[in-house]
Order: structure tokens, then C-alpha cells, then sequence
């Protein structure tokens, strides 16, 4: 059921020449966990206010559970206060004159609730985030994960019906980080809650959101599960802002020619396919010093190592085709040395072509995704 609708959403800012939000439509469904992906300045953080009512949209309409909270053609605005919206913000908000116990409180107190209808909230929420022991302590007195949890619980005690997230994590080191994505996804997962957060750390997309909608220049560049984003990506810009280390994408319309152009383009003559990029996901990559052992249906790319780099639990194998650096990704320790000779490989399921405007290609064959076994293959 569609909770909230966003209808051909645009905003400019004064004295700006283009839209920071430019004619959105999405919908967000009851229960989702949904996350607004993409670089600094696309618009995600600007669609998450306007949404809290915190910004006024130049045009077009939002609506929540079918009660119209922004209409710029008939004049329709609920102010941010009625809409029954929960905000946690990167920089906690927590006010440092009150205890924890009472900043969580400050929602039930601000609905006119009974004392203890408030008690029972606050109780509660302190309990879901487990922080019930720093009731009468200070802000001051809390570390910053500390501070999220009790920003977050002052949320849940005030029982919205949608929790607006914006970059709710960037302040945390990565342990903290790593904490707070298992509290989010335990809170959805427990409460039901619809959340809705801002990131550009597409880690934090994908494995916090059941659905991802990434933007780019105010616009949005595709919507999809984390897989879809990932593995079926629609434009060369989103294969590109997703993954680390970053895709392989091998261009072939600039004049250049290498032994991995030359390989890729022949196989895209046996598809009847003219493409102005193609890209390879490093984890796609398989290794072999044996060029023979290719399967029949894979696309092999002759490389030199130039690099194996370990990174902790993964190791980077970076080659090259004598015009462009290739990245390989293992999660095995590869048995392959700088200056060797080698073929890479990857399915025609894992490939990802692109015309000339950055758009997939679709007529490739659909296989699913193997992960490449560059442990194994050497």
C-alpha cells in the first residue's frame, strides 16, 4: 500500500539556474525500508525535506496516506509539525539541558499526552534501543553512538507514521556505523516502521534498504531492490556509483585499441550489438594462466598484473591491458605475482553494456551472476 506519493516534485532556490529537484515522481510503500542514494548536491537530502515539510516544493504535489500535505497548484501546505513525520538528523539534536530520559519524553509532552501514557513511550522506546540505564544522564555525558540511539528513541516515542532519516550515521566511526545499520534494520524489522533515509555511502544503501532510489542531478536515475541497483544497473552512471572498487568500464569509441577492446568488441559482433562502453564488475573477473580452460561462453581479456593489493578480508588484483587498468576482487588469496601473463574472464551474464548515451543495453543474454573464483583459477 502506498504510504507516501511524491507527484512531478520540483524545487529551485532562489537565485539558482537549474532545479535542485527536477520533476520526481515516487512512491513509497507502508513498511519500506527505503534509502535516497547518490553524490553530494543530487537532490536527496533537498526530496527528504520536502517531504518533512521542511522545504516548500516550486511544484508539483505530495501526498501521505491520501491526505494532501503539498499541492503548489491549489495552495495546499500542512505545515511540518501536523504531518506525523519522525526526523532524526546526523547531528542528534538532543537538547543538552535535559536528560535523556527527558528529550525522549519531549515528543509525547509536545502531544499533549497523559503523564502516563508519556512514561509508557518513553519507557519503551529506551528499552527498544537499550539505553534504559542512561535515563537521567546528559547529551554531554553519552558518546555518538550513544547520542544516535537517543535521537532515534525520541523518534520512536513519538510513534510516527514515517521515520525521515537524513544521513543519520555519517557522524559514527565505522565500528559505530556497523552497530547502528544492525539497530536500524532490527527496529524495521521488530516495529514495522516505514523509514526513509538519506545516504551517499552506497554500502549503507545496500545493506540497510529494501529498496533503493538513486538519484542523480535531481533526477531519479533508477529505483530498484539493492541487487537490481547493482547487478542490472540501467545507466553507466549508476554502474558506476555503485561498487567498490568501482566497475571495469572498457571504452570503445575513443580511438584507442587494446587487447581487451579487440576481445570485446568480437564478442559484441557475435551478439549483432554496437556499444560505446561495456562494463565488468571486479568481482566478476576470474584469472587463468591457462587461456584454454575459458568456458565456451565467457569473453577472455589477455592482461599483465601490475599489482596484487591486500585490503583485509579481500585482496585487489590490478592489471592491465596495455591501455587501461583492470581491477580484479577475490575474497581468496590469489596465487599470482606483478609481471605475470594471464587471462581474465567473465560471463556474458556479467557484462554491462552502454550506448553512446550512458544507457544500457538490454539485448544482452540475462544469465545470473556468477561470482568470480580467482583463488580457485589460479
Amino acid at each position: 500500500m502506498t504510504l507516501i506519493e511524491l507527484n512531478n516534485i520540483s524545487k529551485v532556490f532562489p537565485g539558482a539556474t537549474t532545479p535542485s529537484v527536477d520533476d520526481v515522481h515516487l512512491e513509497i510503500d507502508e513498511g519500506e525500508l527505503l534509502c535516497l542514494l547518490g553524490p553530494s548536491g543530487c537532490g536527496k537530502s533537498t526530496t527528504l525535506r520536502m517531504i518533512a515539510g521542511l522545504e516548500t516544493p516550486t511544484s508539483g504535489k505530495i501526498s501521505i496516506r491520501d491526505r494532501t500535505v503539498d499541492d503548489v497548484a491549489t495552495g495546499t501546505r500542512i505545515a511540518a509539525e501536523h504531518r506525523n513525520l519522525g526526523l532524526v538528523f546526523q547531528n542528534y539534536a538532543l537538547w543538552p539541558h535535559l536528560t535523556v530520559r527527558e528529550n525522549v519524553g519531549f515528543g509525547p509532552m509536545m502531544q499533549r499526552l497523559t503523564k502516563t501514557e508519556r512514561t509508557h513511550r518513553v519507557v519503551e522506546a529506551l528499552r527498544t534501543l537499550g539505553i534504559t540505564a542512561y535515563g537521567a544522564r546528559y547529551p554531554s555525558e553519552l558518546s555518538g553512538g550513544q547520542q544516535q540511539r537517543v535521537s532515534i528513541a525520541r523518534t520512536l516515542a513519538a510513534q510516527p507514521s514515517v521515520m525521515l532519516l537524513d544521513e543519520p550515521l555519517s557522524n559514527l566511526d565505522a565500528r559505530l556505523r556497523l552497530e547502528m545499520r544492525a539497530e536500524f534494520q532490527r527496529i524495521h524489522r521488530e516495529l514495522g516502521v516505514t523509514m526513509v533515509f538519506v545516504t551517499h555511502d552506497q554500502w549503507e544503501a545496500m545493506t540497510m534498504a529494501t529498496r533503493i532510489v538513486v538519484m542523480n542531478e535531481g533526477r531519479i536515475a533508477q529505483t530498484g531492490t539493492p541487487l537490481e541497483i547493482y547487478q542490472r544497473p540501467v545507466s553507466r552512471f549508476v554502474a558506476e556509483f555503485m561498487g567498490s572498487p568501482p566497475i571495469n568500464m572498457i571504452e570503445l569509441t575513443n580511438g584507442v585499441d587494446s587487447s581487451a577492446i579487440q576481445a570485446i568488441t568480437r564478442w559484441l559482433d557475435t551478439q549483432a550489438m554496437a556499444a560505446a562502453s561495456v562494463g565488468i564488475r571486479p568481482e566478476s573477473l576470474n584469472f587463468t594462466r591457462e587461456a584454454t580452460s575459458v568456458p565456451i561462453s565467457a569473453v577472455a581479456l589477455p592482461v599483465t598484473v601490475t599489482a596484487v593489493v591486500p585490503t583485509g578480508g579481500t585482496w585487489i588484483i590490478e592489471t592491465t591491458d596495455g591501455v587501461q587498468k583492470i581491477f580484479g576482487n577475490t575474497t581468496e588469496q590469489p596465487d599470482i605475482r606483478p609481471g605475470e601473463q594471464l587471462t581474465a574472464w567473465a560471463f556474458s551474464g556479467d557484462m554491462h553494456a552502454f550506448d553512446s548515451e550512458g544507457d544500457r543495453l538490454t539485448t544482452l543474454p540475462d544469465f545470473a551472476p556468477q561470482r568470480a573464483t580467482v583463488g580457485q583459477s589460479i
